[in-house]
């Protein structure tokens, strides 16, 4: 078989569709198809179904799957071997992290991993936990840091750091002075209107679940997805937010809100860790999973 028809079948069917296929490859669709075609005719099998939606593999298509990213891994692997000859790691690490993370470890990653893998290459994507979970179990990311993450039977998980959970809330005009007010408790933040992100956004599944515990659950005043967007609401009047240090303090204007402690013991979540069950880690993503563990206690903003 040929490699380049195995990894352009491969993209297809994790990505569901030629076209999306063709825009992270760089190929043109009918050469995409072609390629995946001839891989057909060689296996003398239908490896994909197209349907109205996009691109499904057949039963054939799913054993192919399997092998083909054990295959490809394996490739990347001696790749990276040979590489080792030449004096260091090689390779390219995709790595996804929340929108509120990315803020402040995209640079500080950046530069460390170019310090200590010259010779690889680092790609950073941001976004929602759900998201950034769906693109590691699908092989678009190697490494994702997720917010109150569980292991499944398709990805490990291993505890990073945790995040305090603040109440915030626009800073009532004439007030520039702290200190900050002191905590409040889970109970009477029950009781606020709150700027709340969707379901299933990890932040308000963990609210939920520690408020069902003493009995209570959220005011919902507005559902928004996204830290700015929630801010600017807040700012507006529209309620208060439950958010994580780190997003408040990487916010364009962190003066110009309130920020209070959430119960006593502080109300926090735990940022993880996740990588892929399906494909063995590769030297160089063990590696930069090293660097994601020095570099990351140093700047996110935790208790």
């Amino acid at each position: 078989m040929d490699l380049k028809q195995l990894e352009y079948f491969v993209r297809v069917a994790e990505l569901g569709s030629f076209t999306r296929a063709g825009i992270e490859l760089e190929v043109a669709q009918p050469a995409l198809s072609r390629q995946v075609r001839m891989l057909e005719v060689e296996l003398r099998q239908t490896l994909l179904v197209r349907n109205g939606r996009g691109a499904v593999p057949t039963e054939a298509g799913k054993l192919l799957l399997d092998h083909g990213r054990g295959i490809l891994h394996q490739v990347e692997r001696a790749r990276e071997d040979m590489g080792r000859l030449r004096g260091g790691l090689s390779g390219r690490v995709a790595v996804g992290l929340p929108s509120s993370v990315a803020r402040v470890l995209t640079v500080p990653l950046s530069r460390a991993f170019r310090e200590a893998l010259p010779e690889a290459r680092l790609s950073i994507s941001e976004g929602l936990s759900g998201g950034l979970q769906r693109s590691l179990i699908g092989g678009r990311l190697d490494i994702v840091v997720l917010y109150n993450a569980q292991p499944t039977r398709e990805m490990d998980v291993t505890p990073l750091l945790e995040e305090d959970l603040l109440l915030v809330r626009a800073r009532p005009p004439g007030l520039h002075e702290d200190p900050p007010p002191g905590p409040v408790q889970l109970a009477e933040v029950a009781g606020l209107p709150l700027v709340i992100p969707t379901r299933p956004n990890a932040i308000r599944m963990h609210v939920e679940a520690q408020m069902a515990d003493i009995g209570c659950r959220p005011s919902v005043a507005l559902e928004i997805d996204g830290v700015s967007a929630i801010l600017e609401l807040v700012l507006d009047g529209a309620g208060c937010a439950i958010l994580s240090r780190n997003a408040l303090l990487n916010s364009p204007r962190p003066s110009a809100y309130t920020a209070q402690q959430i119960g006593q013991p502080p109300l926090r979540i735990r940022l993880s860790l996740a990588t892929s069950l399906q494909r063995p880690a590769t030297p160089v993503q063990k590696a930069a999973l090293d660097l994601i563990r020095k570099t990351a206690p140093s700047v996110v903003a935790h208790v």
